[in-house]
């Protein structure tokens, strides 16, 4: 049974069966980042990290809008939409050094980008900063941080090229230019496009996989990943291998417990076969 967490003007969260959905609610300014609504995005992220039914995180828009990232109108009048709203618990600097860094600060728990329309600027990063990507067929994206004068704050120069190369992350950036999803699926930035109707239930299937497995070990795989990133490869497969023995150390992964596990693997390896077959 869904039950609603919160409810405000700004944004929703909503947990049902381990899935925090959280939706950006400003549909007449197509979701535009203000104080307010990245406040309310930051307690909810911080929220999830903390409640133990919570598995794994869904971030969506209200339609038709993804994000169009910041909300011009009250940029002009402060500059506080530029600075991170984690900036209060430590910001600056030192909060952008810290691991899945961006809009949520440090976290750990999976997120899945379900991206219902226009993505742009902040509204992109808030989408990199995402574990993985489902677009709607209305998705679109584009980085215009130079059409407005602005440089990025929430690690797109990283994340962008990690997702579709260096050199279309420049062209994006340099031009401003929109993409749409089905050019976003062969660039690699989103994992799938469904028919815009279907994208909740999509993402939605998605997030049950993830909340069904072993929530210590993809939030340690995922850190992992995370970790990895930040290395040249071969510190990477240290990183992975020294992981993987103090895993082991602390308990995990017994062969009593695999061994438990794996009926159950196959069986739904055997399902997905046959569904994926016809």
């Amino acid at each position: 049974m869904a039950t609603a967490v919160r409810d405000d003007d700004v944004v929703i969260l909503e947990v049902s069966d381990g899935i925090a959905t959280i939706t950006l609610n400003r549909p007449s300014a197509r979701n535009a980042l203000s104080p307010s609504l990245l406040q309310r995005l930051y307690q909810f992220q911080s929220e999830c990290e903390r409640r133990d039914d919570v598995r794994v995180v869904v971030l969506t828009g209200a339609d038709p809008a993804f994000c169009a990232g910041l909300d011009l109108k009250e940029l002009a009048s402060s500059d506080n939409l530029l600075r991170s709203p984690t900036a209060s618990s430590g910001g600056g600097a030192s909060q952008a050094r810290t691991l899945r860094r961006g809009p949520f600060g440090s976290r750990t728990k999976p997120m899945i980008g379900a991206i219902n329309g226009p993505a742009v600027t902040g509204g992109l990063e808030l989408a990199l900063a995402c574990d993985f990507l489902v677009a709607s067929e209305r998705a679109r994206f584009a980085d215009t941080h130079a059409r407005v004068g602005v440089q990025p704050g929430w690690g797109l120069t990283v994340l962008l090229p990690q997702a579709i190369g260096l050199r279309r992350a420049r062209e994006m950036s340099s031009t401003g230019n929109f993409i749409d999803a089905a050019t976003a699926l062969a660039w690699g930035l989103v994992n799938h496009v469904v028919a815009h109707d279907r994208l909740m239930q999509a993402v939605g299937s998605i997030a049950a996989d993830i909340a069904g497995n072993d929530a210590g070990g993809v939030r340690r795989i995922l850190a992992t990943y995370a970790e990895g990133s930040l290395l040249n490869p071969g510190e990477a497969w240290n990183l992975e291998a020294a992981v993987a023995s103090e895993w082991l150390s602390e308990g995990h992964g017994r062969p009593e417990e695999v061994a438990r596990r794996r009926q159950g693997i196959v069986d739904r390896g055997r399902a997905q076969i046959v569904t994926e077959g016809g």
